[in-house]
């Protein structure tokens, strides 16, 4: 490292320490990388280290970092406008909502931008209790919907216990999960059928007349790449339609080619009332997110106004950098090379590892997103790290992840979960690069085994 670096390293680091409050973290235990840039599927220290990004940082740079057109776009946007309030009516942010519009299964064309994920299930959630008149949620244990208000309280996984006030009228159900079935199930149509009683049983029990919405992610991201079986989400759609209760699908993570289709709801050919997407729909460049709307839910705002609203709700930039992402998309054929990537790389990679390395317990996953569950046991399935671990209790997933990191691999891990979720477009000598480290780096894991 020469002189300039180290002391913008220096600079960087210092800024950080004294000035930067880091999400989720105790904010003195945390040493974070100091990145010095980044380009396609990899990012690099100022020490020179280069590190394959199979995070696609947090699961939303689905074209890769960089990429030059949607930089170009953004660059030509900022020199035309670059902002303007959310009640005009502008070039790029209706070309924008048309883009998404086309690619969203059924009647979902009306589109209501926002800032990120995290409000866009804020507003979702607030346009079907309006819609309904009524005030309950239902959402799954094993999910996560985002860190505010509503969202976190809707939120499943452990982020939740440190803001659950007990006040925002959601109530959690078990959603399928085979491996782990909490209906002791041995199959997938057992899953599925036992899945959807638990739920309509819940519903009843909740009382239907009670419930506005029930939300899900159509895959499962932060628990674990959870992908439903069969019928499942046929099911709770025939299920929101029997008792009057808004479906929402939360596709912020698994949305704009990730699963290897534009939505993931189109593997199965669902259409839900409300959905909500953020994070891949411009990679990340610029913060986006949004709810797109039924027709039915539309019409109750035809005349009535929507009780709600954003400052940068459709930001100029960041719509700019949507309708270059979606049309780069579409003219690279990335969404179509996702599902290649999954079904002749990355799914049979994955699996190959497994049948190596007995720490691997499971693989699942559609397109450029899959998870390994690392366990203790493969007979027993003891994770190999206990549920919401922390400390010395989470030591071997991190020496795990530092592993991936000394080969040159940035992992996403999750609990006991290896997340794989490289850009959309990675190429498959980047594939085979990065399994070849997760190999090694599985070793690791293997030693921690009971």
């Amino acid at each position: 490292m020469n002189a300039e670096s180290a002391h913008a390293l220096a600079a960087v680091k210092e800024a950080d320490r004294k000035h930067v409050f880091h999400s989720w973290s105790a904010q003195e235990l945390i040493d974070p990388l100091a990145v010095a840039g980044a380009d396609g599927a990899y990012f690099w220290d100022y020490e020179g280290n280069r590190f394959l990004d199979f995070s696609s940082s947090l699961v939303f740079t689905n074209i890769g970092y960089q990429h030059p057109k949607v930089v170009a776009a953004i660059q030509e946007q900022a020199a035309k406008l670059c902002t303007l309030a959310p009640g005009f009516a502008v070039d790029v942010r209706s070309e924008a909502a048309r883009l998404i519009a086309e690619r969203t299964p059924g009647d979902l064309d009306k589109i209501f931008f926002t800032n990120g994920g995290a409000e866009a299930v804020e507003n979702a959630v607030r346009m079907a209790r309006v819609h309904t008149g009524r005030a309950k949620v239902l959402s799954t244990y094993r999910s996560y919907h985002g860190a505010t208000s509503t969202a976190i309280n809707l939120t499943g996984d452990a982020r939740r216990f440190g803001n659950d006030t007990a006040t925002a009228g959601v109530v959690h159900f078990w959603g399928p999960y085979l491996y782990r079935s909490p209906f002791h199930a041995e199959t997938p149509e057992q899953e599925c059928a036992r899945a959807l009683r638990h739920l309509e049983d819940t519903i009843v029990f909740e009382g239907p007349q009670s419930i506005a919405a029930i939300i899900l992610e159509s895959v499962g991201g932060a628990p674990g790449v959870l992908v439903p079986p069969a019928g499942y989400l046929t099911g709770v759609r025939e299920l929101c339609d029997r008792y009057g209760i808004v479906f929402i699908l939360d596709e912020v993570m698994v949305g704009f080619g990730r699963t290897g289709a534009w939505f993931a709801a189109d593997h199965w050919e669902v259409t839900p009332d409300l959905l909500c997407f953020a994070k891949g729909v411009n990679s990340g460049y610029v913060p986006l997110g949004g709810v797109a709307i039924s027709g039915a839910i539309a019409e109750t705002f035809a005349r009535r106004p929507y009780p709600g609203g954003l400052t940068y709700s459709g930001h100029v930039l960041a719509c700019a950098a949507a309708v270059a992402t979606l049309t780069t998309m579409a003219e690279e054929g990335v969404v179509e090379q996702s599902a290649r990537t999954g079904a002749e790389l990355l799914g049979p990679g994955l699996r190959e590892l497994a049948g190596r390395h007995a720490s691997v317990g499971e693989v699942r996953g559609l397109g450029t997103f899959w998870a390994l569950e690392l366990v203790r046991d493969r007979e027993t399935r003891e994770p190999l790290v206990p549920y919401a671990a922390s400390g010395a209790d989470n030591a071997p997933m991190g020496a795990f992840a530092e592993a991936c990191k000394k080969g040159g691999l940035w992992p996403l891990v999750a609990g006991n979960r290896l997340h794989v979720a490289p850009p959309c477009n990675i190429g498959a000598a980047d594939v085979a690069k990065g399994l070849a480290i997760l190999d090694e780096a599985l070793s690791v894991a293997d030693a921690h085994m009971a």
